[in-house]
């Protein structure tokens, strides 16, 4: 991505994403000290684009600015780990129940695309683009629900949820062939009008879950 000089808005998003995919891909790791002067150095910015951008992150979750211990890398507790699955699990399901009845080709040919792309990760055991793919399949879900809010309280923990899911699939590559799985029997069961996708989502989502703090 070109840095256009000159322009703070488009410097803040730019250090913004850039300061964000370093705490997300663990290049910048939980408890990690991280100082204006390294940014300004890695990012050939000045501090103002920096400084908008953190003030973002902080307020996202992300890190905490002490004016005495310079910027800390937040991680996510247990307790909100959980709590954000809990909620994902309520919100999915209703999802779920929503469309399971009155899904249609055009839609299910949809998902079916994702598979097909998160097939190709499963066998390359590409965490990144697995990562990736994994969550599209729940917006898809999630838009063809059609409710707005449920979209944005998803959208809004995103890179949280992308974050904890690089890090598990890291230690444990292998285990997108179980979610991959999922998936499938998912689609299998929307594609015949099947209730009990609401059952295999609240069940895939606290697996997931519960993988976690193991």
């Amino acid at each position: 991505m070109e840095i256009k000089s000159g322009s703070n808005t488009l410097l803040k998003d730019i250090a913004y994403e850039k300061i964000k995919l370093g705490i997300i891909e663990d290049l910048y790791q939980p408890g990690y000290f991280l100082s204006e002067k390294k940014l300004v150095e890695e990012l050939e910015m000045s501090k103002t684009p920096i400084k908008s951008a953190i003030d973002r992150l902080e307020s996202e979750g992300f890190v905490t600015v002490s004016s005495k211990r310079g910027i800390i890398i937040k991680d996510l507790s247990i307790d909100r780990i959980n709590d954000i699955y809990n909620l994902r699990i309520a919100l999915e399901t209703f999802n779920c129940k929503q469309i399971y009845h009155r899904i249609t080709s055009n839609e299910l040919e949809e998902i079916k695309t994702n598979l097909n792309k998160m097939a190709d990760t499963v066998n390359e055991l590409n965490v990144k683009q697995f990562a990736q793919v994994d969550h599209e399949f729940h917006r898809i879900i999630s838009h063809i629900a059609g409710n707005q809010e449920i979209q944005h309280i998803l959208l809004n923990y995103h890179d949280h949820l992308y974050r904890i899911t690089l890090r598990h699939l890291n230690k444990e590559p292998k285990r997108m062939h179980k979610f991959y799985e999922d998936h499938i029997v998912m689609y299998d069961q929307l594609k015949n009008h099947d209730q009990e996708c609401i059952e295999s989502m609240r069940k895939h989502l606290d697996e997931s879950k519960q993988l976690l703090f193991r």
